[in-house]
């Protein structure tokens, strides 16, 4: 015989809006005193510099053992060229010889440069990695250090080369794309919770689903990417309940990820075209996942306002980074994989220690939600772009902004650093790609910077506009080649 227990519950309706609710004691101090709780928490010590026997320190050290023989071979004596000089006067072959010789002591002179740029990138502190790292394999590891010795060196007298990837006949279903280190995959996040990765190697042997002359008129030196083709050159990924948002890469192309509004991540392996794992952790969309530089470990962000730690052997986030006071929208490894950039709603961006979980930097300035973040190569820099089309550059070390960057119009959704950092390239809603030059924009004081206020749109080194195509995403590849991606909106 069941007994029936009556239970009363006392409860109060109290009028006004809900008060938002967390265990984090610096979010209420954060609230109270915004700059003054920031100036606390940013006094906690970080070791900003790279990792200790990277891919990058050995190859420097061997090109260091080399300089000395470099330089007797490449450098080009002044009195061959004052030879050569006369010999021009006289035309003909001599001519060109001296063409050659100026060309070689270019070559020779830049090439001094570029090691001068890297040793002043590779001059930041060495530090332990807090995380295990995973081994890289052999045949990875020999691409990337043929990919280190083939870079070339950046700077405002030298730009990057640029190859765009186009999206068209998406109706508006994109949401995000990214791309692989080398530009052989691209992938993009939509709307009917598909995926779908184009393999490029592979897209110029399509045939009969590339659009008519007329249909698009874009430059030839685009990549057009058909969403809708109706013989199917990209390989579909299903497994979603809800819209993608967010696409990235591992380090060698070998695996993605995706994270979408149904509140999971799904890893894929490029090489089986299969889902292999669903993770779930979040309560709410998640916003943004990025792959660490080492791979194995990934990063999430999401409307439940917290970031997460993963890797991929587990189904369990690592760590959950809580004290935000609204949506976490982007997330950003720093390079030696110790630290975690998140980018909020609520207009600031955090920095936290990936061993403890703890906040360590808060970054106060933006005016709008933060979109996109970037770190430099050497990790001393951190850039963050916000809804108004702002860019700030910040110093890890003081969490104070170091130069704002200003020419956008519109959201800035995407931020990538050339390799040896001299260079940093913003992508916007406002259909342009902008190459920003980094060591000026960090030279200039706040005497000249209070002059006028168009010191900061100078330092802008090139606007490249699109073909009325917003741009999603950027990335420098080990080469330093930028890529970029964006889906063609109608043309009024």
């Amino acid at each position: 015989m069941l007994g029936i227990v009556n239970e009363r519950i006392n409860f109060q309706v109290s009028p006004g809006q809900p008060s938002s609710i967390s265990d984090d004691a610096d979010v209420f101090t954060l609230v109270g005193s915004g700059h003054d709780a920031a100036d606390l928490v940013n006094q906690k010590e970080i070791h900003w510099g790279l990792l200790e026997d990277s891919l990058e320190e050995r190859l420097e050290k061997a090109g260091d053992r080399i300089t000395d023989s470099d330089k007797a071979d490449g450098e080009v004596k002044d009195g061959d060229l004052e030879e050569n000089k006369k010999r021009s006067a006289d035309g003909g072959k001599g001519g060109s010889t001296q063409k050659k010789l100026k060309k070689d002591k270019v070559v020779a002179t830049t090439g001094k440069a570029s090691r001068s740029e890297s040793s002043t990138t590779s001059g930041a502190p060495r530090v332990k990695p807090e995380l295990t790292l995973p081994i890289i394999p052999t045949e990875v590891e020999h691409s990337i250090l043929e990919d280190l010795r083939n870079r070339v060196q950046l700077s405002s007298m030298t730009l990057p080369s640029i190859s765009f990837y186009t999206f068209i006949n998406t109706h508006n279903g994109l949401n995000c794309a990214s791309i692989s280190h080398d530009g052989s995959l691209v992938a993009g996040g939509f709307s009917d919770s598909s995926l779908k990765v184009w393999d490029m190697a592979k897209l110029g042997q399509q045939t009969g689903n590339t659009p008519s002359q007329g249909e698009n008129e874009l430059a030839p030196n685009e990549n057009i990417l058909n969403a809708n083709a109706k013989g199917r050159s990209y390989t579909l990924f299903r497994g979603h309940s809800g819209p993608v948002y967010s696409t990235t890469f591992s380090p060698y192309g070998d695996f993605l990820l995706s994270s979408s509004s149904d509140s999971t991540i799904r890893l894929w392996s490029t090489k089986l075209n299969a889902n292999l794992v669903c993770y779930k952790g979040h309560n709410y969309p998640v916003w943004d996942v990025q792959f660490s530089p080492v791979g194995h470990y990934f990063a999430s962000a999401s409307h439940d306002r917290t970031a997460r730690i993963w890797s991929m052997d587990r189904i369990q986030p690592l760590r959950i980074m809580a004290g935000h006071l609204s949506d976490v929208d982007c997330v950003q490894w720093h390079a030696n994989c110790n630290y975690v950039a998140t980018g909020s709603s609520d207009r600031t961006v955090r920095l936290w220690d990936v061993q403890s979980g703890e906040c360590v930097r808060i970054f106060i300035g933006h005016r709008s939600m933060i979109l996109c973040l970037a770190m430099s190569p050497d990790g001393r820099y951190m850039a963050s772009g916000d809804e108004d089309g702002k860019i700030m550059m910040w110093d890890l070390a003081s969490g104070r902004c170091v130069s704002p960057l200003v020419g956008h119009s519109s959201c800035v959704w995407s931020l990538s650093f050339s390799c040896e950092g001299s260079l940093l390239a913003s992508g916007s809603a406002d259909s342009t790609v902008k190459i920003w030059d980094v060591t000026k924009s960090l030279k200039v004081s706040k005497t000249e910077e209070n002059k006028n206020g168009k010191t900061n749109r100078l330092r802008s080194l090139k606007t490249l506009p699109t073909k009325s195509t917003p741009v999603y995403a950027l990335q420098f590849s080990r080469r330093n080649l930028l890529f970029a991606a964006g889906a063609l909106t109608k043309i009024a």
